[in-house]
This record gives structure tokens, sequence and C-alpha cells, in this order.
């Protein structure tokens, strides 16, 4: 608190900035506005705003209402006070000035919502008096007169039960009967006379008599055995306490406030740190995309492998010879130097489409390896199976198991930089492989086989190996794609098996293959 205990108040206090603000207002008045304090009941929340006292109470209502976001026609401004008095419900087809506000005047307005309309009457109303039918034990009809006790209080419910047989419904006792009302009792019970008290009278006499008798002229008053007495302690006043209260107050407000901005500034902080965290991470992420985006629009030029790629080299190739050509055209060369420039953009262009015609073939061969790896890998994928539960399971069956076999053949066959024993090794297994089936394209796979390991034993380089190996591993290749040899290849097949040239892979069982070594 920022007010001591002990400090008087008063009603003049809160209206000093009152009085203040009016004089304000008055000194410096707006053309035709008035100060209005909209107080809100019963909620006592207010409001003080400038109004222009022309304006009908029906605008000022519904500029409220759409600041309060109420239903039209649910505020009610009554009991006008200050500078004029109005003390019922203010018309909405007068203005302020009707009401007798001038301009700079300062009046108070009460606000009250009403959210609930009245609902129509039902069409139904109770009599006082009920005429009911009745027929007694002997079968004689009575009317009988019930009065209805209209309900003062809303009675609890009890419940009841519903009779199977007739289908009555039978409410509990309580909801038929009236409430018990209470008597008003007006006598005071906790008097001390109605309490059991005995009374007694006591006298007593001091021994010393006592006054307020001061020394005076004709009078003297013996002071020898008086006694000074004073307080161990300073005395403690209520302004003291006020002072007190105040001090401790403003300790445990200094306290608390710290603590607050305390939490605040570490809030704050950890906000701040965080934000610069994620503009970090942003900013690195953005510049990661960027020198992704360089390196591969580096790559795409410097080793193109999609038409999109070679599409983008023509096209640079092309604006930078329209580009040449028009810069030899304006340079104001002689005819000898212009045809000499021209004769030189020539060339280096012819010299860049070969390139560019370079990294064409050996995008295809990259392309070609790449699509006939893909496709024997997706040959020697296991199965995999849907189970009821939503689970998979992974199967290899013998045809994958094949494909796995004759891919690492393959991948077998393509490896450089062998040494000779392992050469002859690989072509080995791979002899063994195609020996199973006896047909042309086997027959020719082992005699270059046998040819390569002749070269092999008598020492040819390196370069002479070339178009042999080359030959033999699309020999493979195709025994591999031959669904006769390797069965899961039949799921690759483009077209019906029926129009492929299958005499390469007739079965011969009349002519002996030779073997390697025998």
């Amino acid at each position: 608190p920022s007010v001591p205990a002990g400090t008087e108040t008063s009603a003049s206090a809160p209206e000093a900035p009152e009085a203040s603000t009016s004089t304000d207002a008055q000194s410096h008045p707006v053309s035709g506005e008035a100060s209005i304090d909209l107080v809100i009941l019963p909620e006592g929340y207010g409001q003080t705003k400038q109004v222009n006292i022309d304006r009908l109470v029906g605008q000022i209502r519904a500029d409220l209402e759409h600041e309060l976001s109420i239903p039209d026609k649910s505020l009610f401004l009554m009991n006008l006070s200050g500078a004029a008095e109005f003390k019922q419900v203010l018309p909405d087809e007068k203005s302020l000035r009707d009401l007798g506000l001038k301009p700079g005047d300062r009046a108070g307005i009460e606000l009250r919502i009403n959210y609930y309309q009245e609902q129509a009457a039902e069409e139904y109303v109770m009599p006082d008096c009920l005429e009911l039918k009745v027929v007694n034990d002997r079968g004689e009809e009575r009317i009988i007169s019930v009065h209805v006790q209209r309900p003062v209080m809303e009675k609890p419910y009890f419940g009841g039960y519903r009779n199977k047989m007739t289908g009555a419904t039978f409410h509990h006792a309580v909801t038929q009967t009236a409430p018990i009302q209470k008597k008003d009792v007006h006598i005071i019970r906790f008097h001390r006379e109605a309490q059991t008290y005995e009374y007694r009278t006591r006298s007593t006499q001091c021994k010393r008599e006592a006054g307020t008798q001061m020394e005076k002229v004709g009078l003297y008053v013996d002071q020898r055995d008086d006694m000074v007495m004073k307080p161990r302690r300073p005395y403690f006043s209520s302004a003291d306490k006020a002072a007190l209260v105040l001090e401790k107050c403003v300790m445990i407000q200094c306290h608390a406030r710290g603590m607050l901005a305390r939490r605040r500034t570490r809030q704050l902080r950890q906000a701040r740190q965080e934000r610069e965290e994620l503009e970090q991470r942003e900013a690195e992420r953005l510049q990661l995309e960027a020198d992704l985006r360089h390196k591969r629009e580096v790559e795409r030029r410097m080793h193109p492998l999609t038409p999109e790629d070679f599409s983008v080299l023509y096209k640079e190739l092309e604006a930078w010879r329209v580009n040449e050509a028009a810069r030899i055209q304006n340079s104001g060369f002689d005819e000898a130097t212009r045809r000499a420039a021209q004769y030189e953009l020539l060339r280096k262009e012819t010299k860049l489409l070969q390139t560019i015609d370079k990294l064409k073939i050996k995008a295809h061969s990259q392309n070609r390896d790449s699509k006939i790896k893909g496709k024997l890998e997706s040959m020697a994928q296991p199965k995999v199976w849907l189970q009821t539960d939503g689970e998979t399971t992974t199967v290899h069956t013998p045809f994958t198991t094949r494909a796995k076999e004759l891919m690492d053949l393959y991948s077998g066959l393509r490896l450089p930089l062998l040494t000779v024993d392992e050469r002859l090794d690989v072509l080995l297994h791979v002899k063994w492989t195609v020996k199973e089936f006896d047909c042309n394209l086997t027959r020719e796979m082992v005699d270059l086989i046998d040819r390569e390991a002749d070269m092999l034993n008598r020492g040819r380089p390196e370069k002479s190996f070339a178009g042999l190996r080359k030959r033999l591993a699309n020999l493979f290749l195709q025994f591999i794609e031959t669904p006769e040899f390797n069965p899961e290849a039949i799921q690759f097949q483009k077209v019906p098996r029926e129009f492929y040239d299958q005499t390469g892979t007739h079965p011969l069982s009349t002519v002996p293959i030779k073997g390697l070594g025998c």
C-alpha cells in the first residue's frame, strides 16, 4: 500500500484531480463537447469520454454497444448527474444539449446492461381453483374444488415413480405440498436476561484517595513518596505503527517488484536467445540451400547427365555466341581483323560443341550403368508381404536369391584393376553359372571367357581386353535379363516374351561345350 494506515483520508482528496481536470477542460474547452463519466453498474467499471452534446442519446448508446460488443438495445443510459440532472432512463430521441448540458460541462451517466428479453407468456395459465371429478368406492362421482397455491420458491425435485400397469406417474409428496413457512421470531434470545445469571453486589474502598488535584496557591501536595515511572521502551504511537507498516510494505514491494522484474528479464533474455538461435539456424539453412544450389548448378555444367542439363549448356553457348558475334560486329575492326575474329569465334564454338558431345557420350554411359544397376538391384530385392496386423515380413525367394547371385557376378565382371588370379576366379564362376544352360548365348559367353583366360595367361596388356570384356559384360547382362535363366526378370519385361528374338536362348543339347582347363 502507498498510503499509511494512520493517514487521514477525506472525500476532498480524490476530487482534486477531477477539479483540475474540470478546470483544464474549462480553460481549454472543445467546441460542442462535454466530459461524460460513464459507470457500468453494478460492476462499478468507469470511463471518461469527450462526447459532442449535439449527438442523440440513441447514437451514443449504439456507439457504446458496438465498443462493448454487446447486442443492440441491451444497454440503458440513466440517471444523468452533475451539470444537469435527469433521474430516469435517458430518451433516445433527445440530445445531451436537450437534457441541459453545455460545452465544457462535466456529468455522469449510469450504464446498465440487460441481455435478457421478456418472453411471451404461455397460452395456458393455470387458474386459481381447479374442479376435479372424483369417483369414490361406491361409484359415485363427486366434484372437488382444489385451490392452487402459487409457488413462492423453487422446490427441489426428489423424483417419484411410474405405475407399470396403468402408466400413471406419481411425484414425490414434497412437490405436492406447500413449503414450510418459518415463523418470524422477534424475541431477543441472546440477551442477558434470557440467561441464568446470578446478580451480586460488592463494594470496594481504596486505601488512598486518588484525584487529579494539582498544586496551586494555598494548596500544598506532598510529593515525597511520589515516584517518576519511565517506560523501558519509548511509547509506540499509532503514527509510529503506520510509519513502520509503510516502511515494511515498501520493502516488500521492492523485493516483490525486483523478483518480478528479474523473472521478466529472464523471460525476455531467453526469448531473445531463442529468437537469435532461430534466426541463425534459418540463415544457416538458407546459406546451405544457396551453396547446394550453386554447387548443383556448377555440377550440372561440369558433369551434365540429364537432357535439361545439356539444354542449359546449349542455351548458354548460344547466348555466348550471339554476344561475341555482336561484339565483333560493333567493334569497328577492319574486314581482315573481323574475319579473323569470326574465324576464331567459330573455332571456339566448334570446340565447345565437341566438348558437349563428349560430355553427352559420357553421360549416356553413366546413365546406362546407373539404370542397369538399379534394375539389377530391383530384381535382387526381397519380397515384402503385408500381414493382417499391419506388420510387414521380408521374404527371400529362390528367384530373388538367384538374381542377387547374378548381380554380384555382373558387378565382378565390371570391376577394374583386378589381378590375374582374381580375374580368372571371376571368369570361372561366370563360366560355371552359364554352363548350366546349353544354348547359343551361353556357348558364345564360354568362348569369350576361354579367349580372355588364354590372353591373361599369355600376359597381354590391359588395353587389348577392352572390347572383349565389354562384349562379355553385355552378353552376361542379356543372360541376366532372360527369364529362362533368371525367372525374376519376367517382371521387368516391357513387351510379351513371344515378341523377343529367342534364337540365342533355345537349348542345344547335341553339341558338347568345351570346358575351361579340360
